[in-house]
């Protein structure tokens, strides 16, 4: 795909007025950083507020009588124990209980779910969805919108200082405005904030708003890398794909116990059955000896030079003070591990995830 043949979110002018460096990513053209620079952006983050344009994620409402049903064929999840805004996140699986997208839903109200999948997975995400609400008499509607994220420490004060109160939202809960907004807190950075759509016309005019308060910077996609690698929070595409499980993801706590052992979602028997029989890979932090990152898709070797794994995702964190990783290896490998980058072996030491500790509010 040709810079030409890029899509554009709602936010594209402001980006090029802001001097954004734009780079493709999901089909988008999309800011990577902004003068500031990935380092101060990623910091602002962790000490303020960032505020990331995600206008490039899918939209998708499911409702009817028959849409808790359809939920339910399409994730594994129990949507009639869902209280009205409670977000989950979830997956989308395959037949061989790979993951297709991971997504987050959310119960509106009685009758009607809002769905929130990655950009890359767009197309094929739409077509599975429609199809099973056809298939289940459910309504499927795609709700073009803006989004936003505001993350950070200083992200709720941020959002009061313009009149929006949003200290009774609960983590993983949202809200509709009755100007038709939709609020979350919510978030991939690992810090409070709030992921917030509304009209494609509006969002432009509310970000500026936003980005004349002192404690919020725009950021672009490689401080939001960063921020989410130091949180262990997995990318659909790197870390996840459609040949890997939720339980070698380490997302099986994602699952409800009780649909660990069967139900109606798409996967569910090859889910029973690879939890029974046990995961051949996990997935593992990683911490590089010395200060040069390790990217992703370097090879893991073991001490005899074997490939064993793959690097899934792998950068600098500035918060942790080093180099950070995530990556695939046998689930029962005992002994050391290298990276294999230009024929060096780097030494990595098994990390517990997060690298950065989750400032959520609980």
């Amino acid at each position: 795909m040709s810079k030409t043949e890029l899509k554009t979110t709602p936010l594209f002018e402001l980006h090029q007025e802001l001097g954004a460096k734009l780079g493709p990513f999901a089909g988008y053209s999309m800011p990577l950083f902004y003068p500031l620079g990935v380092m101060n952006e990623h910091n602002h983050t962790r000490e303020k507020a960032g505020l990331f344009d995600i206008s490039h994620m899918v939209h998708m409402e499911v409702t009817g009588a028959n849409a808790e049903k359809a939920i339910a064929r399409a994730c594994p999840l129990v949507p009639s124990s869902f209280e009205d805004g409670e977000c989950r996140y979830t997956f989308f699986l395959n037949e061989e209980a790979g993951v297709e997208d991971d997504l987050i839903v959310t119960k509106l109200a009685d009758e009607r779910f809002l769905l929130v999948t990655n950009a890359g997975c767009a197309d094929k995400d739409i077509a599975h969805m429609k199809a099973i609400c056809e298939s289940l008499g459910a309504t499927h509607t795609v709700i073009p919108r803006g989004f936003i994220a505001l993350q950070g420490p200083k992200a709720e004060q941020a959002m009061l200082d313009l009149g929006y109160d949003l200290t009774a939202i609960a983590f993983m809960h949202g809200i509709e405005t009755s100007s038709g907004w939709f609020i979350s807190r919510s978030g991939y950075t690992g810090e409070d904030g709030f992921e917030i759509a509304m009209g494609e016309d509006e969002i432009a005019d509310f970000t500026k708003k936003l980005l004349d308060h002192d404690d919020v910077e725009i950021i672009g996609l490689g401080a939001r890398d960063s921020l989410r690698l130091e949180a262990g929070l997995s990318l659909y595409s790197q870390d996840l794909d459609e040949t890997t499980t939720p339980s070698e993801a380490g997302l099986i706590w994602a699952i409800p116990k009780a649909l660990r052992e069967g139900g109606e979602f798409i996967g569910a028997d090859a889910l029973t059955v690879k939890l029974a029989e046990g995961r051949k890979r996990k997935r593992v932090g990683l911490k590089p000896e010395g200060k040069m990152p390790v990217r992703a898709g370097a090879d893991i070797v073991n001490t005899a030079g074997d490939t064993i794994g793959k690097v899934t995702s792998g950068g600098f964190g500035p918060t942790f003070g080093g180099p950070v990783a995530l990556g695939l290896i046998p689930a029962n490998h005992e002994g050391e591990l290298f990276a294999s980058v230009r024929g060096k072996q780097i030494p990595l030491a098994v990390h517990p995830l997060p690298f950065t500790p989750h400032n959520f509010k609980r």
